[in-house]
């Protein structure tokens, strides 16, 4: 086995490639700030006012990244997140402003409701057997408002990370309905309920009042179910698939690839915090461990790789042509 691993062969032979168009780049846009304002949580990465997001999208777009997500946190938030859906919301005037500076950027957008609410639940909440707790139906007309707002201003993919049960469905109806059914749906099809979002949370002002968010999202130890999350969102219409976290579950990501859609897999703030603050101390090669995560999880599957190293990394592959 050693011939084909000399130095000059093993380029010829190497199986999986990263390529900038796999990526990704998560960008948080804040109505409450004037300039960008550091998340400690994650070193590199900030929140953004609308016009200094569009500078941040034009950044990427040179190092070659071609699709962003966008994240939103509001001037005001209460239990019916209607700032998600207004017509002059804050994701609403970063999709505008970035499709009018950069036509050729793909523009996603989250769609949810836990930045927008004052209890940080991802939809309408009430009474149910597990006591105060996400309602599920009537949380989905609430989704497909946000979706078609998203839409309505540019949006080219809406990605739905609420996982309640018919979102697809309903979000892809209201699409269609509303004059967009070019625009593609991204599902966070399997969404487990991870110890790793914590950064996230930070940086989106997104943690919830009381309880969690286990009777929605999957439990890390099942992979039957986050099997049929997937098949089940693929059934409704979803155009591609979401694996999250990423890189603890490379097996989900294996098993999902197979059911033929394009997969997205979010490595998600946790991933990067434990790769930033190992490399800060140096304990770990950054560079080398954040390019192998990322080709390990094109390896099991990705065809997009949603990552906070998005701009490093398309500056790292660069500098290996």
């Amino acid at each position: 086995m050693r011939r084909t691993r000399r130095r000059d062969i093993q380029p010829l032979l190497r199986e999986n490639r990263l390529h900038k168009t796999d990526l990704v780049a998560p960008l948080f846009v804040d109505a409450t700030i004037a300039s960008p304002r550091p998340i400690e949580t994650m070193p590199g990465q900030f929140r953004y006012p609308v016009d200094d997001l569009v500078d941040r999208a034009g950044r990427l777009w040179d190092a070659g990244i071609r699709l962003v997500i966008l994240f939103g946190i509001p001037a005001r938030k209460n239990n019916r997140a209607s700032e998600a859906y207004a017509k002059d919301g804050i994701v609403q005037q970063a999709v505008r402003a970035v499709k009018d500076a950069l036509p050729g950027m793909v523009v996603c957008t989250d769609v949810c409701a836990c930045e927008y609410t004052d209890h940080g639940h991802c939809g309408i909440v009430g009474k149910t057997r597990d006591g105060v707790d996400l309602l599920n139906d009537p949380s989905l007309a609430l989704m497909a408002d946000i979706a078609s707002s998203h839409a309505e201003s540019g949006a080219d993919i809406v990605a739905p990370s609420c996982m309640l049960d018919g979102m697809v469905q309903a979000i892809r109806a209201a699409l269609d309905d509303g004059g967009h059914a070019d625009v593609l749906l991204m599902s966070y099809s399997t969404k487990f309920a991870s110890a790793l979002y914590g950064p996230f949370r930070d940086a989106a002002d997104s943690g919830y009042a009381f309880g969690d968010r286990t009777t929605y999202q999957i439990a890390p130890g099942n992979g039957r179910e986050a099997f049929l999350e997937s098949k089940l969102d693929a059934e409704e219409g979803a155009d591609i698939l979401m694996v999250k976290p990423a890189g603890l579950y490379l097996d989900v990501l294996a098993s999902i690839a197979g059911l033929g859609l394009p997969v997205a897999a979010y490595q998600v703030s946790g991933e990067y915090a434990l790769i930033k603050a190992a490399g800060e101390r140096g304990w770990i090669d950054e560079r080398a461990v954040a390019m192998e995560s990322l080709t390990c999880i094109k390896r099991a599957g990705a065809d997009l790789i949603i990552t906070y190293f998005a701009e490093e990394a398309a500056g790292w592959l660069h500098e290996e042509q």
